[in-house]
């Protein structure tokens, strides 16, 4: 069906989340041919508007311009990527991708990955997960303030123990003030989950361990996906491959998530190897220490809501990027890797 090809384009950084809009957009004056590489790059990354998440569909350059074609019964449909504009596009099942429109993407700096239904898991046909944009003007205060801490294990425990704080009092902020979570239960204050931030954030200091420390965070997030089991009314475990709703929009968020961290981290110019957390059993696995600092804030509560809800995998991503713009989680993100990057002194 139509409905199942049209794959959802969504505002994440600005206040109004729009839809793309159809080929009418193609007969507009403004070319993209006329536009230097530096002008795509006008928008910061942080600013920009919108993830991609593709399926069925080819990507390509036409008339100077980045556009996703979808077959229906009669005829074929175009619809515009506005690339200056663009943070990530993920391409799932039934895609694929033109030379031209990779060229495109590059000079806007967007991030390309390749991924399965649904989100996950993120794959490629190299060694890397991600397509990142070439540039020889790449920002090297960061990547240097990394690597000044990066090769002292304490060092590296000290920025992983400030993550899993910031992690915290983002979940904090973030439960406190949206709406749509206290309508569905999720109060910060409430015993059991105010009992499980306050009882890791009591745990980090004294945690003299990597391997301590991501243990302590596990049972941290299991507490708080019983806590949001219970208040949806759902039996839950946790297993990538369960194949329930629940489990199914937490596999979908998180990688969403992931999308964000990749492009937090190729802004400022930092390889995702340089792990605090996870380096020791995945690959790259900085993008996941990253997209860490929102994932239970976000994208944990609304996995079990939209499951209560019975909602469907566009209706619950549609969720999850609106609230993405709403608590601003990529600037979020930006602040912490920045602060950690030039914030390690001797």
């Amino acid at each position: 069906m139509l409905y199942n090809q049209i794959i959802l384009c969504v505002v994440i950084y600005i206040m109004v989340r729009y839809f793309m809009t159809t080929k009418n957009n193609l007969h507009q004056e403004f070319i993209m041919d006329d536009l230097s590489p530096s002008a795509l790059k006008a928008i910061l990354h942080s600013k920009r508007a919108n993830l991609y998440y593709l399926e069925h569909c080819r990507v390509m350059q036409k008339d100077g311009r980045v556009l996703y074609l979808t077959e229906g019964k009669d005829e074929n449909y175009y619809w515009n990527i506005p690339i200056a504009n663009t943070t990530v596009i993920l391409l799932g099942t039934g895609t694929s991708i033109t030379q031209a429109a990779m060229r495109m993407l590059c000079s806007a700096g967007v991030l390309v990955g390749f991924c399965g239904g649904g989100g996950t898991p993120l794959f490629a046909g190299a060694e890397i997960e991600w397509l990142t944009p070439q540039s020889e003007y790449r920002p090297t205060e960061y990547v240097q303030g990394w690597l000044s801490f990066w090769f002292d294990a304490d060092k590296r425990l000290a920025v992983a123990k400030t993550f899993q704080q910031a992690r915290i009092d983002y979940i904090r902020h973030v439960w406190g003030k949206d709406k749509d979570l206290k309508d569905n239960g999720f109060y910060v204050d409430d015993a059991d989950i105010e009992h499980a931030l306050s009882g890791f954030a009591k745990k980090i200091p004294v945690l003299d361990k990597v391997g301590d420390l991501l243990l302590a965070e596990a049972q941290t997030t299991k507490q708080l996906y019983k806590s949001a089991a219970t208040r949806c009314k759902l039996a839950f475990e946790r297993n990538p491959e369960q194949g329930d709703l629940a489990n199914d929009f937490l596999n979908h968020g998180n990688y969403l998530a992931y999308g964000l961290a990749a492009t937090t981290l190729w802004v400022l110019g930092i390889p995702h190897g340089f792990a605090v957390m996870h380096g020791k059993t995945r690959r790259g696995a900085l993008v996941f220490d990253v997209a860490d600092l929102i994932k239970d804030a976000i994208v944990l509560p609304y996995a079990f809501i939209c499951a209560k809800e019975k909602a469907t995998e566009q209706e619950f991503r549609q969720q999850i990027l609106q609230k993405f713009t709403e608590h601003k989680a990529l600037d979020f993100m930006f602040e912490q890797v920045k602060q950690a990057a030039i914030g390690i002194k001797d």
